[in-house]
């Protein structure tokens, strides 16, 4: 069976979820090809540099500098627009020569075709708003379920009992329009890395994702917080697409991206580990078994992040 796996290219958390999906269906004998674009792209580049790639339509976006994204993200949404109709036509054109018996898409809006089966993920079927536009979330709700009523399977990566969930009321309960399955949390650490070691010694780990300026912003924070004191500090940028260096300034490690192995066991070394509350990283710190000295820290004005570490504090760690 060919299977295209395509994520969506918002920070890198829709590609990393979907590493440990392409190396199941590699697992099961199935032929992979790996569509996307910018960094998400990269990262499975990295790790599956022997599959064929399907360059999708390029999708820049930007959060705001302020603590509310309501504004970028209202620009946000002709190029949301723009991008699946492109990859919509992208998809098309291809299977006039490949033929393609799976699609399973992150998010990408326009990946679905009638004569193939495609499956469509995502972990918010119900949307969360800023506060002011609570009153629309049943429309977001209802917008979303039109993208993926398009598709024939939705599969949702969290529990389906929502009580050991980790996405609470954004996957819960499932939709009554379409086949849906609960697959579990999806983590490129669910492989044997928990005993992954490292030469990375470090006090505080900080992993950042995410769009700019936002992601910039919070590592100059960090770097503002730890210069000259005690601990030592190490910040992964998230930049799958840089050289692999590290800059070091007094006691702060700066290095663009490290190995799934590398970066396993810098966080299970360290005492303290800095991140935004996304969901693919509590999926990753879940799976480590690292919640429990995890900083968890909202994107300004990110409904979702917000309340995802609402949830967590309220029903998993009481520490964090």
């Amino acid at each position: 069976m060919l299977i295209l796996v395509a994520p969506l290219n918002w920070g890198l958390g829709h590609a990393s979820r979907c590493i440990p999906l392409i190396q199941r269906f590699l697992d099961e004998g199935n032929e992979v090809i790996i569509g996307g674009d910018g960094e998400s792209l990269l990262l499975l580049r990295k790790h599956f540099p022997q599959l064929r790639v399907l360059p999708l339509a390029p999708l820049q976006l930007q959060y705001s500098k302020g603590k509310s994204q309501v504004g970028a993200m209202l620009r946000s949404m002709p190029k949301l627009i723009k991008s699946a109709i492109q990859d919509h036509y992208i998809l098309k054109n291809c299977l006039r020569t490949t033929h393609i018996d799976k699609i399973v898409s992150d998010n990408r809006f326009g990946l679905y075709h009638a004569g193939v089966h495609c499956v469509y993920i995502t972990h918010q079927v119900h949307i969360r708003l800023p506060k002011g536009w609570r009153w629309a979330e049943k429309i977001a709700d209802a917008l979303h379920a039109r993208v993926y009523n398009r598709y024939n399977e939705l599969w949702i990566p969290d529990r389906k009992d929502e009580a050991q969930s980790l996405g609470g009321a954004l996957s819960h309960p499932a939709p009554g329009t379409i086949e849906t399955h609960y697959i579990g949390p999806l983590s490129r650490f669910e492989r044997p890395l928990k005993e992954a070691k490292t030469d990375w010694k470090a006090d505080v780990a900080a992993v950042l994702s995410g769009l700019e300026p936002q992601r910039s912003m919070i590592e100059k924070e960090i770097i503002a917080r730890y210069k000259g004191k005690e601990e030592e500090v190490v910040i992964v940028q998230g930049k799958a697409g840089a050289p692999k260096t590290r800059i070091r300034h007094g006691n702060i490690t700066l290095v663009p991206h490290l190995g799934d192995e590398e970066l396993a066991g810098l966080l299970k070394g360290a005492r303290t580990i800095i991140a935004r509350s996304g969901y693919s990283t509590i999926m990753d710190l879940d799976t480590l078994g690292l919640l429990e000295k995890s900083e968890l820290v909202p994107t300004p004005g990110q409904p979702e992040q917000e309340y995802l570490l609402t949830f967590l504090k309220q029903t998993k760690q009481k520490t964090l």
